[in-house]
């Protein structure tokens, strides 16, 4: 063994203060805990049969983004229920608008180098930034909120170099989809995957995009070293001091490696019922649609928004099509507003929802009728995921949404771009 290691290791060696490999396990200190409103109540009611002693106040956050703003009794009284308690232990709660949990903890809280959890599968978006972010059962995550830590065992580690740079119309999306199609919804089980090369030519957005989605194919985390990009967007907001590097030593050893050119990939689908059910778009175009959602915690950011107006900009959506945007987080939505980008979504047709998960979950709005079928920015789509099991959906860029949005039907984004 060599004295190399991955970002995987040295974030563990530092949280449990003990030099670490991959398969050790390990008690470590916890930096940031996420819960949201789906998640959090069984959490809450675990917290309180175990112990009355809370060590992770200051760093547990709520977020109402599942059910924003609820459209149940039920689902109503959950969300005061989580408020009450947050309130009561000085834990910070984000109500309804504020945005999606993933976003807000990027934007707000997570540093390159922390160890994160979240009651929510897809706490790995945070590795865009350098984390080893992971997502755990409510049971798991009460344990960190009472004892500010917990136990994991160190995941081998994948490691996937990148080169070369993205053509027109191909974006960060349709990369992580290609991967999940190569690995299988099983192919990285357990294991992080580290990605390395020439991250330089996919932005930061991108990058929380592929984490974002690094759990559909297994795995415990997906991350990126920190670097200059990272560094940047830190300091646009507004957290410059929050910055640190972070990346894995050239003599790391990894279980296994992967090789991409970006300039090989063309856009991705990912066809109904399972994620790494993936194609080329020719080969699905033409496929007609009923719905395009734009948003999620996979593609809600602005970089995405600025993609989709550009391609609607004078343009209208097809008649046929309900066209559905949701921003990710309250900052987000302000942005894309001062900068006209919601106002060129809604003239060519389409609606925009209050910051959150909106149709993704299919909790309340934009559920499908039986038989429809809608392309999506999303990250999942099994039988029932957006509310009615008798729905397909597929899963695409937003520019591969935005396209066929105008179109009817599922077409290349090359054409508008």
């Amino acid at each position: 063994m060599t004295d190399g290691k991955t970002i995987t290791e040295k974030i563990f060696s530092e949280k449990s203060g003990s030099d670490v490999r991959a398969g050790d396990i390990v008690i470590a200190e916890i930096d940031q805990i996420a819960l949201q409103d789906g998640t959090a109540p069984l959490a809450i009611r675990q917290v309180k049969e175990m112990s009355k002693e809370i060590r992770g106040s200051e760093i547990t956050h709520f977020f109402v983004d599942h059910a924003s703003p609820s459209p149940r009794k039920e689902l109503s009284n959950d969300q005061k229920f989580i408020r009450n308690f947050a309130e009561e232990h000085s834990m910070d709660f984000n109500p309804p608008g504020e945005g999606i949990i993933h976003q807000i903890m990027v934007e707000r809280y997570v540093k390159p180098g922390d160890l994160a959890v979240g009651a929510d599968s897809h706490t790995c978006t945070y590795g865009g930034i350098g984390a080893f972010s992971t997502g755990m059962g409510s049971t798991d995550v009460a344990v960190a909120i009472l004892l500010r830590k917990n136990w994991f065992r160190v995941p081998e580690v994948f490691r996937f170099n990148i080169s070369g740079k993205f053509e027109k119309g191909v974006f960060a999306k349709d990369l992580i989809l290609k991967i999940i199609g190569d690995l299988g919804v099983d192919g990285a089980t357990y294991k992080a995957m580290e990605f390395d090369g020439d991250i330089h030519n996919i932005e930061v957005e991108g990058r929380l995009t592929i984490s974002n989605m690094a759990v559909e194919c297994g795995a415990k985390a997906g991350i990126f070293p920190s670097d200059e990009l990272t560094k940047q967007y830190l300091a646009e907001l507004g957290r410059a001091d929050d910055f640190k590097e972070i990346k894995a030593d050239a003599n790391a050893e990894y279980e296994k490696e992967f090789y991409y050119e970006l300039s090989d990939l063309e856009p991705m689908i990912s066809k109904p019922h399972n994620v790494d059910n993936t194609a080329e778009v020719s080969e699905v175009e033409g496929t007609e649609i009923d719905q395009v959602f734009i948003g999620t915690c996979t593609n809600g950011r602005i970089s995405d928004l600025r993609v989709v107006a550009k391609i609607l900009k004078g343009r209208k959506v097809s008649k046929k099509i309900r066209l559905i945007v949701g921003p990710a987080s309250r900052r987000i939505y302000l942005k894309a507003m001062e900068e006209g980008l919601l106002k060129t979504i809604v003239e060519a047709g389409g609606v925009v929802l209050p910051p959150g998960c909106g149709p993704c979950v299919g909790i309340h709005q934009g559920i499908l009728a039986d038989g429809e079928v809608c392309l999506s920015t999303q990250n999942r789509n099994f039988k029932g995921r957006m509310g009615n099991p008798e729905g397909f959906i597929y899963l695409s860029s937003p520019a591969t949404a935005a396209a066929s949005a105008i179109k009817g039907r599922i077409v290349d984004p090359r054409e508008f771009l």
